[in-house]
């Protein structure tokens, strides 16, 4: 173990000194550790890597600023900390279908949608969450269910939807809205 902190100890020497490959080793001595400390804050993988990319962004221009006297592991780990806090800060709280699903990285609550185009992969791993999802549709009051089922599913314009229930563009954003928090309500304890 010593000598791991008297190689760490010598790269910060060198990276405070303007050494890239001293610092591009630090990265890859802390990039796995700060990446799982993200990803068990954020559940998220590109805001992990991106929180992550970013530590690395603010040692590299903050070098100079790094109290000796402190580790160095203390000091990462305090940046990446708070950027992931500030990433949950900015978020909305509960489910979004716009929000990427944690189980199946790159998808979001869309793509839990029927569709068309799936692939027989997509449809083996969506499987389960477009039953969840759609036992959830099946629950909403009928005014909300049409317009969720209409803009979703069908994949209507608000407009189109207007003319297909006779009724005001506004009445429909609301009803879509609110369809759209019955949902997230029914849901985030769910996906």
């Amino acid at each position: 173990m010593n000598a791991v902190k008297s190689i760490e100890a010598n790269l910060i020497r060198l990276a405070l000194k303007g050494d890239q490959r001293a610092f591009a080793d630090l990265v890859g001595m802390y990039q796995d550790k700060l990446y799982h400390l993200a990803y068990r804050m954020l559940y998220n993988r590109q805001e992990a890597e991106d929180a992550v990319q970013e530590t690395f962004l603010r040692v590299f221009r903050n070098m100079e600023r790094y109290d000796e006297s402190m580790k160095f592991s203390t000091w990462i780990y305090r940046i990446t900390t708070n950027l992931a806090i500030d990433r949950l800060r900015r978020r909305k709280p509960g489910f979004s279908l716009d929000a990427e699903v944690p189980e199946h990285d790159g998808l979001d609550g869309y793509s839990m949608f029927a569709s068309e185009d799936a692939s027989p992969e997509d449809e083996v791993l969506l499987s389960e969450t477009q039953r969840i999802i759609r036992a959830a549709i099946e629950t909403l009051p009928p005014k909300y269910k049409s317009v969720m089922v209409l803009r979703y599913l069908e994949d209507l314009s608000l407009q189109e939807i207007s003319d297909v229930l006779d009724m005001p563009v506004t009445t429909i954003k609301t009803r879509v809205h609110r369809g759209r928090e019955f949902l997230r309500k029914k849901l985030e304890h769910k996906l």
